[in-house]
């Protein structure tokens, strides 16, 4: 296993513990349409991928036996290869776990481009200035927006077994979060907080009027074409905007079909291009590896030159840009798939060229 295989495994046994990009020019939709309504499908040859690696991915899967639901490759806005393990399919909504944050953080980026945010230097308790928030310091008063898209809160956070339950087991889980103990500067490293990026949904609400599961069928969901959603919600009746989200792979390939396109979708500009460049630029190492980076809630691979939303147990939106790829997988595994991935998937495309 390489250096890159072994730190995405990290990450997800980091992940695991919460229990709930490219400069490149645009590439253009297909020809025929969008997949608003449904996925338009493809031999993996017809668009320029070699079927019989793809095969021999599978195989390996089913020899390993390794615990994967679900494995999607989108290929120049064509499903080339779609498979299904152990009774799931394409209409069972799965757990995306973390990758859910991703969605949140996309939300953000769309009220930032309508005018309901002012930026990303807007400060965390100016959100909230009918709370009074516990352990407050000046760098507490100084956390912005974006500390918290690059998780550099500056928090007093570890991600242990137990810590997402007890926020959950509080009546009020912003507050929870607010009244956190400071352990450094925000801005100053990254460090993995599973429960801070609830704190979303609270800004969207305060800012928009709305709430945030409202805000996201009007303004991201029903574009889409997606409808089947499930997204847990907090005592207060807002969604938890650290995931929280079930839904089918299919959506969740939607979504990094959104970012491939630079925020467009069949002509209407979803999230602006702006918003998905800056998200999907590494801004900070992620500190288990520096292979890997992370940009606004979207964790960058510079080796395979793509981005990623992803949860623990191998929940994957994984994009490459100038492969004209989306793959997606569900699973529960602890085994890397993005080794699969390097392995198969990129060289399939190598392959046919």
């Amino acid at each position: 296993m390489n250096r890159l295989t072994k730190c995405i495994l990290l990450f997800y046994i980091a992940s695991l513990l919460m229990s709930a990009c490219s400069n490149s020019p645009a590439p253009t939709a297909t020809s025929e349409g969008w997949p608003t309504q449904g996925w338009l499908t493809s031999t993996p040859e017809e668009q320029g991928m070699d079927s019989q690696k793809l095969e021999q991915m599978l195989a390996v899967i089913q020899e390993r036996d390794i615990n994967i639901h679900s494995f999607l490759i989108v290929r120049n806005g064509y499903l080339v290869s779609e498979t299904y393990f152990d009774g799931y399919d394409q209409n069972k909504k799965h757990d995306i776990q973390s990758a859910g944050r991703s969605i949140t953080a996309t939300l953000i980026g769309i009220a930032i481009d309508q005018g309901y945010i002012d930026g990303l230097d807007h400060r965390i308790l100016d959100f909230f200035p009918e709370r009074t928030t516990a352990n407050l310091d000046e760098r507490k008063q100084a956390m912005t927006l974006e500390d918290l898209l690059t998780m550099r809160t500056g928090f007093q956070w570890q991600e242990v077994e137990g810590a997402f339950e007890s926020m959950q087991k509080s009546p009020d889980w912003t507050q929870y979060i607010l009244d956190m103990p400071m352990a450094e500067s925000p801005g100053t490293r990254w460090n993995y907080c599973s429960i801070c990026s609830h704190l979303f949904s609270g800004m969207l609400y305060k800012t928009t009027g709305m709430n945030p599961h409202d805000f996201a069928v009007q303004n991201l969901f029903q574009p889409l074409g997606i409808s089947d959603i499930v997204w847990i919600k907090d005592p207060a009746g807002l969604p938890l905007g650290a995931g929280g989200f079930q839904l089918t792979p299919r959506d969740m390939a939607k979504l990094g079909y959104l970012y491939l396109r630079h925020g467009e979708w069949d002509g209407k500009q979803i999230v602006s291009s702006e918003w998905v460049e800056k998200a999907t630029t590494s801004h900070v190492s992620v500190t288990m590896n520096e292979h890997l980076g992370y940009g606004y809630h979207w964790i960058t691979v510079p080796e395979m030159e793509g981005f990623a939303a992803l949860g623990g147990g191998g929940q994957i939106i994984l994009v490459v840009p100038n492969d004209d790829l989306v793959i997606v997988t569900t699973a529960w595994t602890d085994e890397s798939i993005f080794e699969l991935i390097d392995q198969f998937v990129l060289p399939a495309v190598k392959a046919s060229n």
